[in-house]
């Protein structure tokens, strides 16, 4: 009778309502029957027990940046294996739909620290689209491991119809041909099955390549006129707008949000990036659960995207985004591809000085806290200095500025240096708050980028952890299934995707947790090559133990730290398209 039985499990339907132990069959990709008493197993080609264990529905990451990895290795295991079914690509508006591999190159090569010339080959081999519709065909002829949705992006369309130069150009305005055609296409995206658009308002985004380099994405261009129009547009559609605001200006972050009040108008879906509890601004997290509530009060339909964990970082030497935010760090990544220039530049006193006076400034809105005494060396040639931080160092060295001590050992080891700090939701109590808030998504992983830089491949798993931790003490902030509501089917309703619950009907996107392992095993990381990206070592994570068996569209694909061989070679996902 059925294709696959996950029986015995305590069994979470994604809707937040009370859970319950259940039997599950699964037919042609559905949930054919969720029982109280034993299947029939007969004839039943896959049986799992989850007897004392939770079966609740896949996992939903909104904020990836798999656009080229997808197109190389589809199977996206990394996320797979930690329950995630669906991914949505497209994010902070960058896409692979309308721009060139050269260009695409520019766009994610150093934003999103994937490699640039994987970034072009990719695109100039893979690329067999020339429109959105045609696109969603080529990854439905990908062996895809996850389900997969898109946001269309802007800096995708606006570069490949200006041109990444005079997209990129204060004074370039675009012609009443031009802007109709940016129209145009995203029309025709969210006509396709796109679920929204995602703009970019944050300036320490910078290009790579030679031709636009250290400028700022093409988004971040657009007049207001532009961005209204096409916010216009996805209002009239109900579909959803991802931004950046610039952390720097206030217009920015307030006209990202109200433009989701829906007062003598429809309300527009907004949801915008937010490292909530930045340790940079510490009373800034009392904000937002304030701006979401005013917002939805006013008929809005807000949302903050936050990332549930504690936002670690590491670091190669210098190779970190967040010195794009102060003109000296970022001089100093505008030399990332000339390693000698920019050993010199770091030697260079006057631009010490420089570095040690954006260092200095501890005023205005930032993303990293600026303070070298909280970053640890986690490896070096020279071990003396491992498990310090270069505050410390300098000290050891003679009073020596932290900026001085971090830069020496930058130039006198490179990327052998290797170092991490925390920079935003470092306070569970902060964390639980704004985790529970109605305003808040939860997401943000930027899983597929910054690949030497994090991990959060897991962070719906760690979620889980701290409300399964909290749920035996006096203060538990949220029971497990409203967490596991917020993870999936919250998620899915608000973006309008076909999955996220685990009723009789619905698609069969399983998860099997053991909750004996949501243990601190989560918070570890390790390091795997990825194969298409010429064997770069990338921060993962693995918990094997934690997720017993992961079923996409009915299909078993993974449990226990094993992937099934249909993973990556048969295609399992499909892309989702917006209601």
């Amino acid at each position: 009778m059925f294709d696959s039985i996950i029986k015995g499990g305590r069994w979470f339907d994604g809707t937040g309502a009370p859970s319950a132990v259940r039997h599950l069959g699964i037919r042609d990709g559905k949930i054919a029957e969720v029982s109280e008493t034993p299947l029939d197993e007969t004839g039943c080609a896959r049986v799992v027990d989850a007897e004392g264990k939770w079966v609740m529905p896949g996992m939903i990451d909104i904020h990836t940046h798999y656009d080229v990895e997808v197109l190389l290795e589809p199977a996206l295991s990394e996320s797979v294996r930690h329950g995630v079914t669906t991914i949505l690509v497209g994010s902070c508006s960058l896409s692979t739909v309308h721009v060139d591999g050269e260009t695409a190159g520019d766009l994610f090569g150093r934003v999103e620290a994937i490699p640039r010339e994987y970034v072009v080959s990719a695109l100039n081999a893979d690329r067999t689209w020339s429109a959105a519709s045609e696109y969603i065909d080529a990854l439905e002829r990908l062996p895809l491991g996850p389900n997969v949705a898109g946001f269309i992006g802007h800096s995708d369309i606006r570069a490949a119809v200006m041109g990444l130069d005079r997209a990129t150009r204060k004074e370039v305005k675009p012609t009443r041909e031009e802007l109709a055609e940016i129209e145009r296409l995203l029309t025709e995206a969210l006509d396709a099955g796109f679920v929204g658009m995602s703009s970019q308002q944050l300036l320490f985004d910078k290009l790579d390549g030679v031709t636009c380099r250290s400028r700022t994405l093409p988004s971040t261009y657009a007049p207001s006129k532009e961005r209204h129009r096409l916010n216009k547009i996805l209002r009239k559609r109900r579909r959803a707008l991802q931004g950046g605001p610039d952390i720097g200006s206030p217009t920015s972050l307030v006209s990202m949000a109200v433009s989701g009040i829906g007062v003598l108008r429809k309300p527009l879906k907004v949801s915008l990036l937010s490292a909530a509890d930045v340790k940079a601004v510490p009373g800034a997290s009392k904000m937002f659960p304030v701006v979401g509530k005013i917002i939805n009060g006013l008929n809005g339909n807000f949302r903050w995207q936050h990332l549930p964990v504690p936002f670690e970082v590491y670091s190669d030497g210098i190779s970190l985004p967040v010195f794009e935010e102060f003109g000296s760090g970022a001089a100093a990544l505008h030399l990332a591809d000339q390693i000698e220039e920019q050993r010199h530049l770091l030697q260079d006193e006057e631009y010490r000085r420089s570095f040690r006076k954006d260092y200095d400034n501890k005023y205005g809105p930032r993303a990293w806290h600026r303070d070298f005494f909280d970053a640890d060396i986690v490896a070096c040639p020279d071990e003396s200095v491992l498990g310090k931080t270069f505050g410390e160092v300098g000290v050891d060295r003679g009073g020596l500025h932290p900026v001085d001590a971090f830069l020496d050992l930058v130039v006198e080891h490179g990327d052998k240096l290797r170092w991490r700090t925390t920079i935003s939701n470092h306070r569970p109590e902060v964390a639980d708050v704004l985790a529970a808030d109605p305003s808040v998504q939860l997401g943000f992983s930027d899983a597929g980028a910054h690949l030497r830089n994090m991990a959060f491949y897991n962070f719906g798993l760690r979620l889980l952890r701290r409300v399964n931790d909290a749920a035996g003490t006096e203060k538990p902030f949220m029971t497990v299934e409203h967490a596991i509501h917020r993870l999936t089917g919250e998620l899915a309703d608000w973006y309008g995707l076909d999955t996220g619950h685990l009723r009789v009907g619905d698609r069969a996107d399983a998860v099997v947790i053991d909750p004996a392992h949501l243990d601190e095993t989560l918070d570890a990381y390790a390091e795997n090559p990825i194969e298409s990206f010429g064997n770069l070592s990338r921060m993962v994570n693995r918990n094997d133990a934690t997720v017993t068996a992961v079923f996409v569209n009915g299909r078993y694909v993974f449990g226990e730290g094993e992937a099934d061989p249909a993973l990556g070679t048969e295609r399992v996902g499909e892309f989702l398209r917006a209601e």
